[in-house]
């Protein structure tokens, strides 16, 4: 009924950048909050940073001043800008959205399917 779909991983070097992308699709009547985790080998997963529908944005310590989270709302769409990536920022990230659907009338909340972020020192 719906897919979130990330897009945006990859290797990188230090210092370097990557965005991330995830889209939703499917019988989507509505996306509250999104947001995107990540979990390192041997880890637990952990928020990165997290958006609201009206874009209020709340981020981990880590990610303060050097990730950005937005969204387009027409696309059902967020976004994770990661910049000055360092070594530890390696894990898979997670996309997540709370959605309710047109069939059903609550919320459930969604993941995707995790797309590998990897930076060399």
């Amino acid at each position: 009924q719906v897919q979130l779909v990330e897009s945006g991983g990859g290797l990188v070097q230090a210092g370097g950048s990557l965005k991330l992308s995830c889209a939703a699709s499917g019988s989507i009547r509505s996306i509250n909050a999104m947001g995107w985790y990540r979990q390192a080998p041997g880890k637990q997963r952990e928020l990165v940073a997290a958006i609201t529908s009206g874009g209020s944005t709340n981020y981990a310590d880590s990610a303060k001043g050097r990730f950005t989270i937005s969204r387009d709302n027409a696309k059902n769409t967020v976004y994770l800008q990661m910049n000055s990536l360092k070594p530890e920022d390696t894990a898979v990230y997670y996309c997540n959205a709370d959605i309710t659907l047109t069939t059903m009338p609550w919320r459930s909340n969604y993941w995707g399917q995790g797309t590998q972020v990897t930076v060399s020192s």
